[in-house]
């Protein structure tokens, strides 16, 4: 993954509206620090002189505990500990929760190693569930793909197909009806935790723009306002668009197909395109058969079900 800074996070922050509460201590300090793990470290047991665990590369958070202690060696005069932890150069910052600001004293031994001190308005709690979630997304496993990714009744819907297929043309008429695109032409899917695959615009500036053949790029958000987009969504459903194919079986009763998109299963269908199909209709009912199976109604097996049943009280009938 590209090089992560504090610089890079503190953008982040104010792109998401202050999500994290943060502020800089000292806006002179070195914020081109990389953050290289995915992890929060509490430095308790550092402040106490134990470093056989110290985990030098986390982002470190100073919570009630940390403060308490600290406010205590300082009592006493005792900074050796605090120096020493200052100055590992791959520690990226130090962040006090429930607005503290540390002491001068504190803030002269961050200055001498250029380390920067940061204070949140969030209690530890908030802030490392926050902060867990920003970090989940950056370290994520990403790719990007072609494709056209729409949210349909709230479910997210990958669109895949080759070149010129109607991909946009679908997801026009889908955005007509009422749902929302969330990125057009080259969608990017991120990992996260091996359990959600998020997508989103590989340009974040650009991804509700969308080119219609014949009428060239449309703003969607422009032409249809701000309900009618979304900056990301959960993919929960991967629908490949192809050309009708005669000689070719397509599924009649319905299955449980998926496909492995970065290390995550997505269910997946395959909707053929011929004259007379109304493939917004058909995407809008297999998004809605998605969200049925996904409270446990399967129609298909439903249907299994009941056949093998009602062929089995026929074999009764008969004996």
């Amino acid at each position: 993954m590209p090089k992560f800074t504090l610089r890079d996070l503190l953008s982040l922050e104010e792109t998401n509206s202050s999500y994290l509460r943060l502020s800089l201590i000292d806006k002179k300090t070195d914020l081109d620090r990389e953050i290289k793990s995915p992890k929060i470290n509490r430095p308790g047991l550092a402040l106490s002189g134990f470093f056989d665990e110290y985990d030098k590369r986390a982002v470190q958070l100073f919570g009630q505990g940390e403060r308490t202690y600290i406010i205590k060696l300082e009592e006493k005069g005792e900074y050796e500990n605090i120096d020493k932890l200052f100055s590992f150069e791959s520690c990226p910052a130090c962040i006090f929760t429930d607005s503290y600001v540390p002491s001068k004293k504190l803030q002269e031994i961050a200055g001498k190693y250029s380390l920067p001190l940061l204070t949140t308005g969030f209690d530890s709690a908030d802030f490392s569930r926050r902060m867990y979630s920003m970090l989940d997304e950056v370290f994520a496993k990403t790719i990007s793909i072609h494709g056209v990714l729409v949210e349909v009744y709230g479910l997210g819907v990958l669109l895949l197909g080759e070149s010129g297929i109607g991909k946009s043309e679908t997801a026009l008429s889908l955005i007509e009806r009422g749902h929302r695109l969330v990125s057009d032409d080259i969608v990017r899917l991120k990992n996260i935790q091996d359990t959600i695959l998020l997508g989103t615009g590989e340009v974040p500036e650009f991804q509700h723009n969308m080119e219609v053949r014949g009428i060239g790029i449309i703003n969607i958000e422009h032409l249809f306002g701000a309900g009618a987009v979304k900056k990301r969504s959960m993919v929960q459903l991967v629908v490949h668009l192809e050309e009708w194919d005669n000689k070719k079986e397509y599924e009649r009763l319905g299955s449980n197909k998926s496909e492995e998109i970065i290390g995550i299963s997505i269910p997946s269908i395959t909707i053929p395109i011929k004259p007379g199909r109304s493939i917004p209709i058909l995407i809008e009912t297999a998004a809605r058969n998605q969200r049925l199976k996904y409270l446990g109604h399967d129609s298909s097996k439903e249907f299994e079900d009941g056949v093998m049943t009602w062929l089995r009280g026929k074999e009764e009938e008969r004996k």
